[in-house]
């Protein structure tokens, strides 16, 4: 059995991939510091799955202890979810921002130097296209000219790893980049629980369904599009945490860096996951229209075609699925995991 360090394994993307990896035959070893997670989401994956796995409460820019991890746990690949995420926040706190990203990334390429792991699998982001050129949006479109430092770090790193596969043969980096994941595990035992003020419009209408905030806010009704909203490609969490392990599968035989986008290949538009979520809830969500953010564009949706074809993935859920699932997780923890 392959053991995989998962960093960021208590977090919303990490704690789903967790999932995936017991699913399919992995070990699997957290680490996670818990600056925006839970250490009580543990027991659920556990629960979950019906299986152990191991877990270090470390900081991943400590390389020593990661390579210790990686040493104890005989670890094969590494799959690095944590992160600072918030895209207004690092606006604010760009030096934290870089700080955190790009140390988390160098002391797990350290560690894996030091310790002979040689696969890795990077969770980043479509914002690494900054302004874009065309749509849909393809692996081959630029990178850079981000509009916010939470970009510009997730390029960073982008760089910093196939900067260090190319001076070390027989690495594998697979950059994983994002569009918009939302939903929860079926269950709903885990979903995503995000500590402080949401800026994603998924848990901003769970905190209006859960009775936190009055109404919506929607940044914007007058965009070049069929109702006037932003269109976004959202991807269920599920199968974001599928693709991981479909990059695992690639990297048994892949040496180099390649970049994969992860998306549906389908936009959605706030109006419309708005209707889904009042379809999932059976009651209408009142909103409050505000101006445009500055630098919010009117489209964005990924072409996922490269994935399909290297990695053997494409999504499988619908948005009547992710608002289901957003759904069942929200109303049955409605203080996410702090309300145990």
């Amino acid at each position: 059995m392959k053991n995989i360090l998962v960093t960021g394994g208590a977090g919303y993307v990490g704690s789903h991939v967790i999932v995936s990896l017991l699913e399919q035959g992995y070990g699997a070893v957290s680490a996670d510091n818990f600056a925006n997670a839970s250490p009580k989401v543990y027991q659920r994956l556990r629960d979950l799955t019906g299986k152990d796995f191991a877990t270090a409460d470390v900081d991943v820019c400590d390389a020593e202890a990661m390579a210790r991890i990686m040493r104890e746990h005989d670890i094969w690949a590494v799959i690095h979810c944590a992160g600072y995420k918030a895209v207004p926040e690092s606006s604010k706190k760009p030096l934290e921002y870089y700080q955190n990203n790009l140390g988390t990334t160098l002391a797990l390429c350290k560690a894996m130097r030091e310790t002979g792991v040689t696969r890795f699998v990077f969770s980043s982001s479509a914002t690494v296209y900054g302004t874009l050129q065309f749509m849909p949006i393809t692996e081959e479109h630029p990178v850079g000219r981000c509009a916010n430092p939470y970009g510009t770090s997730k390029a960073m790193c982008e760089q910093i790893l196939t900067d260090t596969a190319a001076a070390y043969p027989g690495w594998g980096v697979i950059l994983l980049r994002y569009f918009n994941p939302i939903g929860a595990h079926p269950s709903g035992r885990i979903g995503d629980s995000p500590g402080g003020v949401p800026f994603n419009i998924m848990p901003i209408i769970l905190q209006q369904l859960t009775g936190k905030i009055p109404a919506v806010p929607v940044t914007g009704d007058d965009y070049d599009t069929p109702d006037g909203t932003g269109i976004r490609d959202y991807l269920h969490i599920t199968d974001l945490a599928e693709g991981h392990v479909a990059a695992l599968g690639y990297l048994e035989h892949f040496t180099g860096t390649d970049a994969i986008n992860l998306g549906t290949g389908q936009g959605l538009s706030v109006q419309e996951i708005l209707r889904g979520m009042e379809q999932a809830a059976g009651r209408p969500i009142p909103v409050e229209v505000r101006p445009r953010r500055p630098g919010d564009i009117a489209e964005m949706q990924a072409d996922p075609s490269k994935a399909k074809r290297l990695l053997g993935w494409e999504t499988k859920r619908t948005l009547e699925e992710m608002c289901a699932d957003a759904w069942r997780w929200a109303s049955q923890n409605p203080s996410g995991y702090e309300g145990e």
